[in-house]
This record gives C-alpha cells, sequence and structure tokens, in this order.
C-alpha cells in the first residue's frame, strides 16, 4: 500500500478491529465536536459525524486514505451515548432492559487528496433481556462498561444481558464495520487480505 492509512478515532475498540486487517495504520485524534444537531434524525448523525471526523484528519494529511467512523444508540424515540459512570451507566440498563436498540455504526473512506469519499452505515438490532436491580449491578461492578453506548459490551461480558442480534456485521456493533471497510479499501486499490 503506497498511501498512509490513517484512523480518525481515539476509541481502542475501533484501533483493536482496524488491526484484525492486518494492514499498516496509524491513529490520529480527529478532535470533532460530537453534538447531535436538533432536527438530524440518530442515523444522519452518525453519518455526519464519520465523515467529519474523516475530513478533519484529512485536512493534515495529504496522501493518506483516512476512516472516520461514528456509532449511536437509539431506542423509543432516545439517544443513548456513553454512560461515563457507573449511576449513568445503571439508569440506561434499566431503561433499556426488555427493550430492542438500534446501533447504527456510520463508516466513511475518504481519499485526502481527491476529496473523494465513501460513506455508508450498518444497523444492527440489539434486543436486551429483562433485566432486574442484581444482575445490572453485578455486571457493571465487573465488567464497567462506561465508556460503551447502551452500557453494554457484547463482545465482552454483556453479552449476557441480551437476548438476540440482528444485523449483517458483527464488528459494526463493537463500533467499526470491517465488511463494509474491507468492500471500500478493495475500491481504493488496496488488497485485502
Amino acid at each position: 500500500m503506497s498511501r498512509t492509512l490513517i484512523l480518525a478515532s481515539t476509541s481502542p475498540y475501533r484501533r483493536e478491529l482496524l488491526a484484525r486487517l492486518a494492514i499498516p495504520f496509524i491513529v490520529t485524534d480527529p478532535g470533532t465536536d460530537e453534538t447531535p444537531t436538533a432536527q438530524e434524525s440518530p442515523e444522519d448523525t452518525a453519518l455526519r459525524l464519520a465523515a467529519a471526523k474523516a475530513r478533519a484528519v484529512a485536512e493534515g494529511h495529504p496522501g493518506s486514505l483516512v476512516i472516520g467512523s461514528d456509532q449511536v444508540a437509539f431506542a423509543n424515540g432516545r439517544l443513548y451515548g456513553k454512560p461515563g459512570d457507573h449511576e449513568r451507566a445503571r439508569a440506561q440498563l434499566r431503561e433499556l432492559a426488555g427493550n430492542t436498540v438500534n446501533f447504527f455504526t456510520a463508516i466513511c473512506l475518504l481519499d485526502a487528496d481527491s476529496g473523494r469519499s465513501q460513506l455508508r452505515g450498518v444497523s444492527t438490532l440489539v434486543t436486551f433481556r429483562a433485566l432486574d436491580d442484581a444482575e445490572i449491578e453485578r455486571y457493571l461492578r465487573l465488567e464497567r462498561p462506561y465508556n460503551c453506548a447502551g452500557s453494554a459490551k457484547s463482545e465482552g461480558l454483556g453479552i449476557s444481558l441480551l437476548a438476540a442480534l440482528q444485523g449483517t456485521d458483527p464488528t459494526a456493533l463493537i463500533g467499526l464495520p470491517l465488511i463494509a471497510l474491507c468492500d471500500m479499501l478493495r475500491a481504493e486499490g488496496i488488497a485485502i487480505p
């Protein structure tokens, strides 16, 4: 690969996922404001932010391909972000118990030189089991998923909180849809594997 591949993210989960592809890349913080706008749908928010993250990093890295990604979790007309602490995570899980949540993950691959971009969104429907307070508390004490939208890590112990998953790419739920990304990279002439 002659162009530098850059992941515009501070997420350790996205970094781990991209490393699975066994292609060299660097990581750069996009420093993007992630505030949704008032009239924006959750899907539009994720798509806009994925593209904004890629553009923010591409400006300072000519000759590169930049990956931007963003995820929103929403159910019953409400967005669920990263809880940040134990109390908010407990409140999220109480609200989500017994409900289906749409985890919508957007990905953008931007050619810094041409400005050409590919943008896609991948939806994963996650149904939480009915959960009692004791289950929620045990889970939070063990996994501490305070930096995960929806307060559960499906790739870890959080899978025990779920009744069902429905989606086309299991990596999308973790934060970086690798099936879509592989298609995008191939379209840019990157051989995978």
